[in-house]
């Protein structure tokens, strides 16, 4: 009688365990399926979200590569205005335009400065009065397009009695400072630019960056003559949009 009154209780416990080890594993189907509606639910997300990124840097792209045709524009009609304009005073100026970077360079500073000074010769206010209310005039086509006027000092490396290239490079910064402060400000106070003063007082600036941009000769070596000389260089704009779409789109 015990003995058979053991069975029945040993197939309860049996089928307790194994009703337990059923419902562990209902348990585990049931997260597994929560877990994997979660995971295509995030991937379909994810999945929207790349296509909208995609369509944000397709836009982007589009807006850029107009930007850029503007650019190109603008600046092949600015480099064709200056060319036009000055085309005739360049050469007895001593002066060039490069069509890359719209910038007019004056390249003769024994004709400009008194030596080892940042005192302007007479010819060079001379050329200044004649040059820069026209210079403006142009300008004033492409304002919408132009970020910055720059006028730009540069030097060669060398300077006599230096102690060494580093003392002479910041001897060189001091001076190449010092002229182009003392052409934006004789250049501000030019009459005919009455008018326009404020704009030129907002947007041109005076950058002295001693030997840092040497003009290079034939054999890649430093041409000193060269390397002294005073630029007016315009910069556009089209870099500062071209920051702004990319930051929308990230």
């Amino acid at each position: 009688m015990k003995v058979t009154e053991l069975f029945p209780v040993r197939r309860r416990r049996q089928q307790n365990y194994w009703m337990s080890i059923s419902d562990l594993m209902s348990g585990l189907m049931i997260i597994f399926l929560f877990v994997a509606v979660m995971y295509m639910n995030s991937v379909s997300k994810s999945k929207e979200r790349l296509m909208e990124y995609a369509k944000d840097l397709e836009a982007g792209k589009a807006k850029i590569e107009q930007i850029v045709v503007i650019w190109n524009k603008m600046q092949e009609n600015l480099y064709n205005d200056l060319t036009e304009e000055f085309k005739e005073d360049l050469p007895k100026w001593k002066a060039s335009l490069n069509r890359d970077t719209l910038s007019i360079r004056f390249e003769e500073p024994s004709v400009f400065f008194e030596a080892g000074s940042a005192r302007l010769t007479e010819g060079f206010r001379a050329i200044l009065d004649d040059f820069f209310p026209r210079y403006l005039n142009i300008l004033q086509k492409y304002l919408d397009s132009i970020a910055e006027v720059r006028i730009e000092g540069h030097t060669s490396s060398e300077w006599i009695g230096a102690e060494n290239a580093l003392d002479a490079y910041f001897k060189n910064m001091e001076l190449s400072q010092d002229r182009t402060r003392s052409v934006l400000q004789y250049c501000l106070t030019i009459p005919q630019i009455k008018t326009q003063r404020s704009w030129a007082i907002k947007n041109i600036t005076a950058n002295g960056l001693s030997s840092s941009t040497p003009i290079l000769n034939a054999a890649g070596q430093e041409d000193p003559f060269l390397s002294r000389r005073v630029e007016f260089r315009v910069r556009t704009d089209a870099e500062k949009r071209i920051v702004t779409i990319l930051e929308d789109v990230q």
